[in-house]
Order: C-alpha cells, then sequence, then structure tokens
C-alpha cells in the first residue's frame, strides 16, 4: 500500500464523523499526542536501560555536523590511504586525481592530510638541499631552490581552494534559503491548528508539509538543532489538535512500524558490516530517517522496536569503540617503531664515518631507514609533530656531519690534486731523459709517492692518471727497449766470455815467468775488454778468476801480488769511465773502509791473545787467533797497496787536467 493511500481516511469516515462532539475529539487528540509522548519516554528508558547514551548521541551529534552537507555519505565513502608512505611526486598525482575526480565538498580531510605530508616532506627536501649549498661553500641567504614538485603542488591545491571557496559560496546562499524554506513549513504547520477545513483536506495538507520537509535540503549546522525541535513541536500541537479517529491512528502506527521494521532490520545488517565507516555512515542516515521522517508506531511494539534498533546501534557504537582503540594502540606501536628508528638514526648520525666507502654505506642505511619511516604508519596526533621534528633533527644531524667530511675531503682531494699535478710535471720532464740510472730510480720513487697520495676531485681523477699513466709508460718503454738490445749484447759477451774460459782452460805454463805473466795479463785484457753478461749468469766471473788465481799460483805469485796484478784492471776500467772522478773518489772511500775494516779486526784479534797470555802457541785456539791475524794483515796490506795504486791514478788523471788548462791558458 501506497503512502498516499495509507493516510487517506477510511471510506466510513464522513463529514459528521469529523464533526463529532469536540470534547470526544480533543480527547481524542490527547491520547495520540501521550501514546507519542509515550513513545519518545520509551526510546528515553531503553538508551538509560542500555547504558551507552555515547552511541546515539554520537549519531546525533554527526547528523547535526552533517545537516550542512547532503553528499555526505558520498564523501565518507572515498578512501583514505596512508598518504606517509607516499613521496612528494606521489602526493601530487593523489591531489590532482582528486581534485578532479571528487567532489570538493567530499575531500577536505584528504586534502589536508596530503597538504601536511607533503610540507613534512618538503621542509626536509629542502633543509637537505641547502646543508649542501651551505656545504659546498654557499651563503644561506642566497639560498634558492626551484623545485617542480612544489610548483605542482602549489597549482593544484590552488585550484581545489578555488573550487572549495566557489562550493562553499554557493552552498552558503543555498543554506539561507533551505532555512527560509523550512521556517516557511513550520509556519504552514502552525496554521494548519484550529483551520476551519475537511478533516481529510487538513490532514492531507500535514503529509503534505511533511514531504516537503524531507526534501527541503540541508541548512546551516548552527541552526539545525532548533529549527528540528522547533518543527516536532508543532508536529505534536497538530497532533494534539487533530481530531482523528483510532482507526486512521491505528493506520498511521502500522505504517510507521513498517517503516521502522525495514530500518531495524538494516540496522541489524550492519551491526555485521565489515566496514565499519560505512556502517556508521549509513545508521546515521536511518536514524535521521527514524527521528525526522517516521511516527511513532503502537504501544505494544514501541518497546521491542525501539530496543532492536537501540541494540543495533549499540553493536556499530562498540565495534567502532574497539576499532578506534585497537587503531590507537597500532599508532603507540608505529610511534615505539619511529622512536627506534629515530635514535638508530642519531646513533649513527654521532659516529659519522670518516672512510669515504663506509660513509656511503652509512649513508644507504640512512636512506632505508628513512623510507622504514613513512611506511611505519601514523602515530598518534598528540605526538606527530615532535616525533616528525626529532626524526627531522637527527636526519639533519647526520647530513650535516656528512656534508662537513665532504667539505674537508673536498679540501683534501684539491691539495691531493696539487701534489699529483707536480708529481706528473716530474714524470712529464723525466720521459725522455737518457740518464737511466738515475732516472730509472726517480720515476720509480714518483711512481710510489704517487700511490701514497689519496683521491682527487672525480672530474680530475681520469685525466691526471691518464696523462701520469703515458709519461711513465713512455720511459719504462724506451728503457726496455734498450734493455732488450742490451740482453742481446749481453748473451753475446757471455759467449765470448765462454770462449775465452775454454781457451784459458787449453792454455800451458811455458815455465817462463815474464812471458806466462804477459799470456795471463793478454787474457784478463781480453775479459775486460768483452764487457757485462746477463746477471743470472755473472758466476762466469767466478770461474775466470779461480783459473786465473791458479795459473798466478803456478808462476809463484803471491795472493797479494795476483790481486795487485788483477787491479790493474779494475784501475783500467776507472780510467774508461765516464765520470772518472766520481768513479775514484768511490772506490778510494771503498778501499778506505777495507783499510779501516781490517784494523779493526787485528785491533780486535791481539786484544784476545792477551787473554791467552800464559798460553803455549801450541794451542789450538791461539794458533786460530794467530793464522786470522796474520790474514788480515795480508788483507790490510793488499788494500794498502790498492790505494797507493788508485792514489797514483788520481795523481796522473790531476796532472792531465793541469796541463790541459795550462796549454788553454798559452792560447788564450
Amino acid at each position: 500500500m501506497s503512502e498516499d493511500k495509507e493516510h487517506q481516511l477510511p471510506e466510513s469516515s464522513t463529514e459528521e464523523n469529523s464533526t463529532t462532539d469536540t470534547s470526544s475529539n480533543v480527547a481524542e487528540g490527547q491520547d495520540v499526542q501521550k501514546e507519542i509522548t509515550e513513545e519518545q519516554k520509551t526510546e528515553e528508558s531503553l538508551d538509560s536501560a542500555a547504558k551507552e547514551p555515547n552511541a546515539i548521541d554520537e549519531i546525533d551529534e554527526s547528523n547535526a555536523e552533517d545537516a550542512e552537507d547532503e553528499d555526505t555519505v558520498k564523501r565518507h565513502e572515498i578512501p583514505m590511504p596512508d598518504y606517509h608512505e607516499m613521496n612528494m611526486e606521489n602526493l601530487v598525482g593523489e591531489l590532482q586525481r582528486l581534485v578532479k575526480n571528487e567532489k570538493v565538498q567530499a575531500i577536505r580531510k584528504h586534502v589536508d592530510s596530503i597538504k601536511d605530508e607533503f610540507n613534512q616532506k618538503f621542509d626536509e627536501f629542502i633543509e637537505e638541499k641547502k646543508e649542501e649549498f651551505i656545504a659546498n661553500g654557499g651563503n644561506e641567504i642566497d639560498f634558492r631552490y626551484n623545485s617542480v614538485d612544489k610548483r605542482q603542488f602549489n597549482e593544484v591545491y590552488a585550484e581545489y581552494r578555488e573550487k572549495r571557496n566557489q562550493y562553499y559560496k554557493s552552498l552558503e546562499k543555498s543554506h539561507k534559503e533551505n532555512l527560509a524554506y523550512r521556517l516557511d513549513l513550520i509556519e504552514q504547520l502552525k496554521a494548519l491548528v484550529n483551520v476551519e477545513e475537511d478533516i481529510n483536506t487538513t490532514y492531507n495538507n500535514f503529509k503534505d508539509i511533511q514531504a516537503k520537509w524531507r526534501h527541503a535540503g540541508p541548512i546551516p549546522k548552527a541552526n539545525y538543532n532548533n529549527v528540528w525541535k522547533t518543527y516536532h513541536h508543532h508536529i505534536e500541537i497538530f497532533y494534539d489538535f487533530l481530531n482523528i479517529n483510532r482507526e486512521l491512528r491505528d493506520l498511521d502506527f502500522k505504517h510507521n512500524l513498517e517503516e521502522k521494521s525495514k530500518i531495524v532490520t538494516r540496522a541489524e545488517e550492519l551491526a555485521k558490516e565489515p566496514d565499519l565507516n560505512r556502517a556508521f555512515r549509513e545508521l546515521q542516515v536511518l536514524h535521521k530517517i527514524w527521528k525526522e521522517d517516521l511516527g511513532p508506531v503502537g504501544k505494544e511494539h514501541r518497546e521491542e522496536i525501539w530496543g532492536r534498533f537501540s541494540a543495533a546501534t549499540k553493536t556499530i557504537h562498540e565495534r567502532r569503540q574497539d576499532y578506534f582503540k585497537n587503531l590507537d594502540q597500532i599508532k603507540e606501536e608505529n610511534l615505539e617503531r619511529k622512536n627506534a628508528i629515530i635514535e638508530e638514526i642519531k646513533e649513527i648520525a654521532s659516529s659519522v664515518s670518516s672512510n669515504h666507502g663506509t660513509l656511503q654505506q652509512q649513508i644507504k642505511k640512512i636512506e632505508e631507514l628513512r623510507e622504514t619511516f613513512f611506511k611505519a604508519g601514523q602515530v598518534p596526533q598528540k605526538v606527530n609533530s615532535k616525533t616528525w621534528n626529532a626524526f627531522k633533527s637527527a636526519v639533519r644531524e647526520f647530513n650535516q656531519n656528512k656534508n662537513a667530511f665532504y667539505k674537508n675531503l673536498k679540501k683534501e682531494q684539491q691539495e691531493n690534486l696539487q701534489k699529483k699535478r707536480e708529481l706528473l710535471d716530474l714524470a712529464i720532464s723525466l720521459k725522455d731523459s737518457e740518464d737511466w740510472d738515475v732516472t730509472t730510480s726517480e720515476m720509480k720513487r714518483i711512481q710510489s709517492q704517487w700511490k701514497k697520495i689519496g683521491h682527487v676531485p672525480r672530474k680530475y681523477s681520469d685525466k691526471i692518471w691518464k696523462d701520469f699513466k703515458n709519461a711513465c709508460n713512455h720511459y719504462f718503454d724506451r728503457l726496455n727497449a734498450l734493455k732488450n738490445d742490451a740482453f742481446k749484447e749481453e748473451e753475446e759477451n757471455y759467449k765470448k766470455k765462454d770462449a775465452c774460459i775454454e781457451r784459458l782452460k787449453d792454455f800451458k805454463l811455458s815455465g817462463e815467468k815474464e812471458k806466462d805473466l804477459a799470456a795471463i795479463k793478454e787474457f784478463t785484457e781480453e775479459w775486460k775488454k768483452i764487457g757485462k753478461v746477463p746477471f743470472k749468469k755473472k758466476n762466469i766471473n767466478q770461474k775466470f778468476d779461480k783459473i786465473i788465481d791458479a795459473l798466478f799460483y803456478k808462476c809463484g805469485v803471491s795472493k797479494q801480488e795476483s790481486e795487485l796484478l788483477k787491479y790493474g784492471n779494475k784501475i783500467q776500467q776507472l780510467k774508461t769511465t765516464d765520470n772518472q772522478e766520481q768513479a775514484i773518489q768511490n772506490e778510494r772511500a771503498f778501499i778506505r773502509k777495507k783499510i779501516d775494516e781490517s784494523k779493526s779486526e787485528i785491533r780486535q784479534l791481539e786484544n784476545n791473545l792477551e787473554f791467552f797470555s800464559n798460553a803455549s802457541e801450541s794451542n789450538p785456539l791461539v794458533q786460530d787467533v794467530i793464522k786470522r791475524v796474520n790474514q788480515h794483515k795480508e788483507s790490510l796490506a793488499a788494500w794498502k797497496a790498492k790505494l797507493k795504486k788508485l792514489n797514483i791514478l788520481k795523481n796522473n788523471l790531476t796532472k792531465d787536467v793541469d796541463e790541459s788548462e795550462g796549454v788553454a791558458g798559452e792560447e788564450e
């Protein structure tokens, strides 16, 4: 049965019925008003018995807030992601999506959350950039940074504010019009009382006003409760005035019971709805319909129907409260995780490594901790700013210490660059040198020095190393080529010396000392002229010396005399040396050192003999010491004789130089 048919007077009702005794009709109306009042008392008593007034109060408060917005259900169904996990670029994208696709009045909480998260992340980002700028030598007052993300965010947020302002300007006008319209409906409702017309007409006008009221649209929140109470006050007055018979009243009660039963059934279904936000919003609507659109039910159903509705409301309320309690617990756990992350960042910040490789690992670890922090979820609102500031402070401390290290590192790298440039210049100056002995030693030294110098700025690193390596390679390639040629020559020399030894082995002494010594001297002259042999085969020189010593011995030449004869070959070599004076000086120093060593050994051994003053000369220990003293004396005499020959060479060399200078002077 439709609402219109349900609220028509029954056919048995006549105008005569509607004009029965006034006292009877008033009594009937008073009964109806009494039942309305009793239903309200029943609902209040059940609420009190349930000891959960907060559930109903919360619904009423929410409905009052939503009186300004007719699109509340749609607004609350928009998902609320965890914006804390998003980076700045994704936050801008999410804001663009909301502004473009959703109603502006439905996204306020989303936009506010996005704005807070974006500003926090941007503040941290810009702080890092400023620290880098200062670390690179910039002044803080000169710092500027153009962020594409920030520019895009400002543009989209400005678009949102424009749409929001336009909407609320239009909404304010609509609210005022709706308020005036509802007040006019109340005036129309008041005018129904004591009107002189057919009761059917009055009743239909009453229902028409109710229908108009339901579709009148939102009004300002500040006026909502007063207007609603005024409206219901005059509804009660109308029922009190209405001379309605019990049959019509029962018909109205039946309709209200059917509609309220549907509401209760839906509320009980919502008590099992997984999405608590959706369940709560729809429950608000059900309470609004119950309260604003429907009248009382029969007394026999009143307690049961309201009890069911109140119980379903309580269930949803308790689930919602549990959810928020659990949410608070989750936020507390998130807070613990975030505080632990902050402490870990602080610990790293207090011990920033002075090694580039290790510091890079620390930077990577800090990035991982930052990502973990952003993904840790929301914390209680009361500590949100404090937690965020502590996080920023810890990260800032690390960045400052990191930047200080790299600032010092850059200074050190510049110093290293200058040192390597000096070595490079030296290597370039030596790469074509032919003073092989001196230059090779020097090139090896600067290569070793290069390895000890630390890093240089990356933009110079490859080029300066390439130039240095090329200079070194150029020199050592020349040296290796020379060594290859020298090696071939040394192999030839070895073959010649080997042939010389074979002939020396076949040499037979004639018995004539002078003739034999002359022949031996020819062998030594030949040997001297042959030149160097490969290092690994230089023991051929020892073979030659042993054979010569054996021949000298057979000729009756003492070891000392043979040493002097062989030293004559050394004298000849010194004559042909390029730097004769230096070579002679080095040889003199060497001989003097040997003389001093021999004298020292003799003194030590003679002192040792004093311990054997009472011992016989036949004592083996005494004989060994005497033997060693005599050997050192012979060695001392030989070194002195060599020094004498060297002095003669030096004197002759000095004489030749003086004569040469004298001739030059005469020519001048």
